[in-house]
């Protein structure tokens, strides 16, 4: 079995190296799985890899991290699932963690901001990008599912003109796949999975053969003693922030958000964004709309899940809430951003270690699949509604002389949409030119 033929060692150095070179998004990232899992390493067969992620993308919460748990623990048990979420997280954690501080120590210096006025467009052409990429891959035509068009236009009026919250959103959608899945099922049916057969890369350790491991069968026993364990995992951090914050605190008020925010981010990181917009900015007040997109910039090019822009998150509120005092503000943040990223992700162990063998019982079963597909349906519109507001506050931010919009960054923003959909260039390119272009047009007075 896989386990006997790769040793554990060897599999911690992959996950390691996995956690800093885990650039571009979920798409990239499961690419670079795929090249070195798939057709490198050969550690595991195309169709048992394409069935993991399928897993994945049923399940809320970043699937490229998920993806590599659940390889990991198919491989090596609880503990080899562990290490690789793990260390797919913690290399981005600590990155971030450095980078929130550089902005908002230095933030106030003139090229320092002259990049982030570049980013802030490029921002906006990102998430506009997304929207682009996650509906194409959920919505066919709107003659062939005409419903869940239907479904991605609510949401986004919903949000935007309604300023409905984006749970009760998500669980209306969630309700009309339930109706869906029964009355027009053709209308909810998931789209054909992509990929093509294993090519000639020779036997892998886990082929399309080899039976599942025992233990990854499902077990009641054991399904309840993972949600034993998560539960105190969950619990113990958590009453220790009520005895030493109390309710109202700072730090039990992020756990209690991002613990909401990780059971709602079906279709992605960019999925749960205006989640945490309208409560980390609009209702705590954490930090403030320009630091969100900031945040997302830098989320962007870090390696990692795009979903530890909560870590940004985190440490600006910790900071600037001095949870420590006025002379610990760095030391404040890292605790912030480690309390926010623990309850973040500890349900997306939970669903790989206890939902794996549950949730490949029912896969396929369209009383399961059609209300995440309507729920994918609705975060294409809610997603619209976060690029909306992007371009509406980069516009406005600093108008042109002359002119009630700012002409500049929206040049930026048409520059990198262009970019991302004509020239199918990289994130990470598309933002290192902008925050050039945006630094080189503040110092010279252009912008």
């Amino acid at each position: 079995m896989a386990d006997a033929a790769v040793p554990l060692g060897e599999a911690l150095k992959f996950w390691l190296k996995l956690g800093f070179i885990s650039f571009g998004g979920p798409a990239g990232q499961i690419a670079i799985m795929h090249r070195e899992l798939v057709e490198q390493k050969r550690w595991i067969s195309e169709r048992r890899f394409l069935h993991a992620l399928n897993y994945c993308m049923l399940l809320p919460g970043p699937e490229a991290q998920q993806l590599a748990t659940y390889i990991g623990w198919l491989m090596h048990r609880t503990w080899g699932g562990i290490a690789a979420g793990a260390l797919f997280v913690l290399p981005s954690l600590f990155i971030l963690i450095g980078l929130s501080w550089v902005y908002l120590a230095f933030g106030e210096v003139g090229w320092v901001a002259g990049l982030f006025y570049g980013i802030k467009p490029a921002v906006a052409a990102i998430v506009l990008h997304a929207v682009w990429r996650i509906g194409s891959r959920t919505l066919r035509s709107p003659a062939q599912v005409p419903l869940l068009w239907a479904v991605t236009l609510a949401s986004f009026v919903a949000i935007a003109w309604l300023q409905i919250p984006f749970p009760l959103v998500i669980a209306i959608a969630a309700l009309a796949g339930v109706l869906g899945a029964r009355f027009v099922p053709a209308q909810f049916a998931p789209a054909a999975a992509h990929g093509q057969g294993d090519r000639s890369w020779g036997a892998a350790l886990i082929d399309d053969q080899t039976p599942t491991p025992p233990h990854a069968l499902f077990r009641k026993s054991r399904l309840a003693l993972v949600l034993a364990v998560g539960a105190v995992l969950w619990i113990a951090p958590m009453a220790l922030l009520l005895a030493t914050q109390g309710v109202a605190g700072a730090l039990t008020q992020m756990a209690w958000f991002f613990t909401k925010a990780a059971l709602l981010t079906f279709g992605g990181a960019y999925a749960v964004l205006p989640y945490v917009f309208q409560g980390a900015v609009e209702h705590h007040h954490w930090l403030t709309p320009a630091q969100m997109i900031d945040g997302l910039a830098l989320g962007e090019t870090t390696p990692g899940p795009l979903i530890m822009v909560v870590a940004f998150v985190g440490f600006v509120g910790g900071w600037t809430r001095h949870l420590l005092g006025p002379d610990a503000l760095f030391l404040a943040g890292a605790l912030a951003a480690s309390v926010v990223t623990w309850f973040t992700f500890l349900p997306s162990f939970l669903f790989i270690l206890a939902g794996g063998p549950l949730v490949e019982s029912t896969h396929g079963n369209l009383r399961l699949t059609a209300p995440l597909t309507a729920i994918t349906a609705a975060v294409v519109g809610v997603i619209a509604t976060l690029a909306l507001f992007f371009l509406v506050h980069i516009a406005r931010d600093h108008p042109t002389p002359g002119w009630p919009l700012d002409l500049v960054a929206l040049a930026i923003a048409a520059a990198a949409a262009f970019a991302l959909f004509r020239r199918k260039a990289g994130v990470i390119p598309v933002i290192v030119a902008c925050a050039l272009a945006g630094m080189l047009l503040r110092l010279s007075g252009l912008a």
